[in-house]
């Protein structure tokens, strides 16, 4: 599943749900502005920087990581990435803070100990999604974010139960057509393989063909494309036949062919 994708629309949407998570959120948390902003120097970019309102009487900026896959190198990157943006931004803000969020504790770095001054500090706050809690008893930002987690036996459930909590209770700031259009997006992307009929009566919704559904479902098909060549190219090119005949047969770009080739050496 595309997670990346997924957490981005969330929080591009859905600025504040970041703050429902944090301890101490700031007064605007609600009007902040999420941003993926490169550090150009460096060629670094950052996934995620929530930006204070202007006239904020406290301008803080947030730095958000979602990491569902584990990345040893992670905390070398955020931070450095992190301290960057504020080099480059020197004097706009008053303070910073960094939130990663884990969907468990075994997705964390190993080894934290060069980083812990980072850690322990009072402006990191780690987050592991299936420590949460029950998720019919947690706000509905949360339940929607801890939807990503749910396994192929208990998504349709989890999603059913999520879409009757939208249309049974107040959403506060967050509008229930772009809820339900996240739904969507997180089970078109876990079942890609379904047609959008199969995905509406797995969710009990009618589906419009959105901007949204289609890019869920064309990034689907090229995730299980890059699998399937990630698997069958090494086995055809010791066959001996060339890339050009892989990309024949299996009537893929050729481009897309080399690229498998060059991964599996």
């Amino acid at each position: 599943m595309k997670r990346d994708s997924i957490y981005y629309q969330i929080f591009k949407r859905f600025p504040g749900l970041l703050f429902e998570l944090v301890d101490d959120p700031p007064i605007e948390a609600q009007n902040y502005r999420f941003e993926s902003v490169e550090v150009k120097e460096t060629a670094f970019r950052i996934d995620g920087v929530f930006l204070p309102p202007e006239g904020a009487t406290s301008k803080v900026v947030f730095f958000a990581e979602v990491q569902f896959q584990k990345d040893e190198a992670l905390y070398y990157r955020f931070f450095t990435e992190s301290m960057m943006y504020l080099n480059r931004n020197r004097f706009q803000y008053d303070d910073w803070f960094c939130v990663v969020i884990f969907p468990d504790r075994s997705s964390e770095p190993s080894d934290t100990r060069i980083h812990r001054l980072f850690l322990n500090s009072d402006q990191v706050q780690r987050i592991y999604l299936d420590e949460l809690g029950d998720p019919n008893t947690l706000p509905i930002g949360i339940n929607l974010m801890q939807l990503t987690l749910a396994s192929d036996e208990t998504m349709a459930e989890q999603a059913k139960q999520l879409i009757e909590r939208v249309e049974l209770e107040e959403t506060g700031t967050l509008p229930k057509n772009e809820i339900l259009d996240i739904i969507t997006t997180i089970a078109v992307y876990k079942f890609s393989s379904l047609s959008r009929e199969e995905v509406e009566a797995m969710l009990g919704l009618t589906l419009e063909q959105t901007r949204v559904y289609q890019e869920a479902k064309a990034e689907g098909r090229e995730e299980r494309e890059a699998e399937m060549l990630r698997v069958t190219v090494p086995l055809l090119l010791k066959t001996g036949i060339t890339v050009e005949q892989i990309a024949q047969q299996l009537n893929v770009d050729v481009e897309a062919v080399r690229l498998a080739a060059q991964q599996s050496t």
